[in-house]
């Protein structure tokens, strides 16, 4: 009986192992099959003489989600991406530095509310964009950067410019992706396009090694695939392991698919949500809206949401781009005094504005006002709530539609006082008579800046877009130089970036190119992409750049040398910057105290509408107490 039963134990444990080995055989085999893509590519094959390519695809699917730019500093990663997508009639606009590609592409995001694209090459290419993609990251714009990259198949083996490139932006994006296969171009995307504008905008980064975008032919020829059998066993595998990664590389390639734009996401608020913020307004008697860029997104065109803050009618602090928002001269565009005016609100609304530095992390909000905080992402929602501020209604969504939703339902039984309204305008009269004054005051040397400034404001057309690139001079003009409308206003947001400008003034113009887009420049800031004048002349874009020259790093200077009684490391020249603008084929005006500042400006103007090239006009300028006690931190 025990021999019996020994007999079946080791039968069935037999048994078991001949199912677990075919088992695990099996498991092999599939795993092998589908690691190898065989039976993909027995299902679909390879035309080994198709003169198609990677790039092509790349280019059908920007084409098809409506991209019509495309920066970029050209690099053999990326050629076939660039000349098919010409072939479309997509603009190839390459810059001098692959930073000034990006800021470029965040300048169409923002101004068309479409996707931004730029491309760049592998290795330094890509980590030359490092400080662009971190600020539109914290700006929020929805740009797509293409990096070329080694072949799959060479990464880690010494390969040209081959770095851990993911590594680098996967941090920095909402969506990160290298493509393997030429089959996964579109989708890949269509996903990555989608993502960056849903929800909270931002970038996307997309890898394409380099054997991705090429046709098959010249691919084969550089992996050094051989259709022979090879003299040893170990020839014979390596042949059939590089054939097999060809094909399988390029199997279903450039079958017909769907390339149209996946839906974005956009957070809306509840009805119930929408209505806690119409009973907290109509019981309000001094509220404010306090909006940030985010209220500019899309899917609200910007106009549309003018009309519902002026519909609302209650005085509002405009900052980054929401700057224009109201025009030029809205008695509800309050642009001074913002700390004085929170503390006496009883009504705050955050709309896209975050309580980071820029709001004191929320201490300068007041303890017993209500507080409606409205933003898309919800980190941003609560930041510092934990030591310094409580939302009274916090809401996740977006912020232009939650506004309309609002003027729509608040009705014609609400208005705000305008006591309330007339004191905080009066508090501006004030601001800007004290301005006016200073800007009469000489400067020990050289222009003062106020002046300047203000003058420039004057002559400014309705149609002008301001870029602001710099510390010191750049701040004076936030006070002093006022947006003609919506989206007229371009700033590098919280990141507070040097060298947007070039890239900036580059997108505006080509998105709007009727428009007189002006650069205003610090002297220090100036020295990061004054080479894109280069690129201004080459694509034929009569920018203007107006350059605050008085040879330092000022804002950083007002605080270290009361500090510590030094300007180690903040001392400049008053470099002939306009020479450098005649250099590279535009015109350079220079402005100093024996010129009439009026007639300067105007020639600017004239130059860049009648012989169409870009102006650099450097205005030597000296020091005003007007930003002393400014936080540079």
């Amino acid at each position: 009986m025990t021999d019996l039963l020994d007999g079946l134990i080791h039968e069935l444990l037999y048994q078991n192992l001949v199912l677990f080995v075919i088992g695990g055989l099996l498991f092999l085999a599939t795993w092998f099959l589908r690691k190898f893509g065989i039976i993909y590519q027995f299902f679909h094959k390879v035309d080994i003489h198709s003169r198609s390519h990677g790039g092509e695809l790349v280019a059908d699917t920007l084409k098809a989600h409506g991209v019509e730019f495309l920066f970029t500093l050209t690099g053999g990663h990326i050629s076939p991406i660039l000349v098919a997508s010409e072939k479309l009639g997509i603009r190839i606009v390459d810059t001098r530095h692959e930073v000034t590609a990006v800021f470029a592409a965040d300048a169409v995001a923002r101004l068309s509310g479409k996707i931004g694209v730029a491309a760049v090459t592998a290795g330094p290419g890509l980590t030359n964009t490092v400080t662009a993609v971190k600020n539109a990251q914290m700006a929020e714009s929805p740009i797509l950067l293409m990096g070329g990259a080694a072949a799959s198949i060479l990464k880690g083996r010494g390969a040209l410019q081959d770095i851990d490139q993911m590594s680098l932006f996967k941090p920095l994006c909402k969506f990160t992706a290298t493509v393997t296969r030429v089959r996964d171009i579109v989708p890949t995307l269509q996903q990555a396009i989608a993502q960056a504008q849903s929800g909270t905008p931002g970038p996307v980064f997309v890898e394409f090694p380099i054997d991705t975008l090429y046709p098959y032919n010249l691919v084969q020829k550089e992996i050094g695939a051989s259709g022979g059998a090879g003299k040893t066993l170990r020839h014979r595998i390596v042949n059939w392991y590089l054939n097999n990664y060809l094909c399988n590389l390029f199997a279903g390639a450039f079958e017909e698919r769907d390339m149209s734009p996946l839906p974005v996401r956009v957070p809306k608020a509840t009805a119930d949500q929408i209505q806690s913020c119409v009973e907290l307004l109509t019981r309000a008697k001094k509220p404010l809206f306090v909006f940030g860029s985010q209220a500019l997104l899309p899917p609200v065109a910007a106009k549309d949401l003018q009309a519902a803050v002026e519909k609302i009618g209650i005085p509002c602090f405009l900052g980054g781009m929401s700057r224009g928002l109201l025009g030029r001269n809205s008695p509800l565009h309050i642009r001074q005094n913002r700390r004085a005016a929170l503390k006496e609100a009883d009504l705050v609304i955050l709309a896209g504005n975050v309580c980071d530095f820029r709001l004191g992390y929320g201490k300068v909000l007041p303890k017993k006002a209500k507080i409606i905080a409205i933003n898309r992402n919800k980190e941003q929602l609560y930041k510092n709530t934990d030591m310094f501020w409580r939302p009274t209604v916090a809401i996740q969504a977006d912020v232009g539609s939650l506004v309309v939703a609002l003027a729509e339902q608040i009705g014609k039984g609400f208005s705000c006082s305008q006591d309330w309204i007339e004191q905080l305008g009066q508090s501006d009269i004030k601001k800007e008579k004290l301005n006016k004054e200073l800007a009469q005051q000489p400067t020990k040397i050289h222009l003062n800046p106020i002046k300047v400034l203000q003058q420039l404001e004057e002559i400014l057309p309705d149609n002008s877009i301001l870029v602001a690139d710099g510390g010191d001079f750049v701040g004076t003009a936030a006070y002093v130089v006022r947006p003609r409308g919506p989206l007229r206003w371009l700033d590098p947001g919280a990141f507070g970036t040097l060298g947007v400008g070039g890239g900036f003034a580059l997108g505006a113009k080509l998105v709007c190119p009727e428009s007189e887009v002006w650069v205003i420049y610090g002297d220090g800031s100036l020295g990061y992409s004054v080479a894109e004048f280069d690129t201004f002349t080459r694509h034929k874009l009569p920018i203007i750049a107006l350059v605050g020259n008085d040879a330092g790093w000022t804002q950083i200077e007002r605080e270290q040398v009361p500090m510590f009684g030094s300007s180690v490391a903040c001392q400049l020249a008053f470099t002939d910057y306009h020479t450098v603008g005649d250099g590279y084929g535009g015109k350079g005006l220079l402005l100093g105290r024996g010129d009439d500042i009026d007639s300067t400006l105007q020639k600017a103007q004239k130059v860049a509408k009648n012989d169409k090239l870009p102006v650099l006009v450097n205005v030597l300028i000296g020091k005003t107490s007007f930003r002393e006690g400014s936080i540079s931190v």
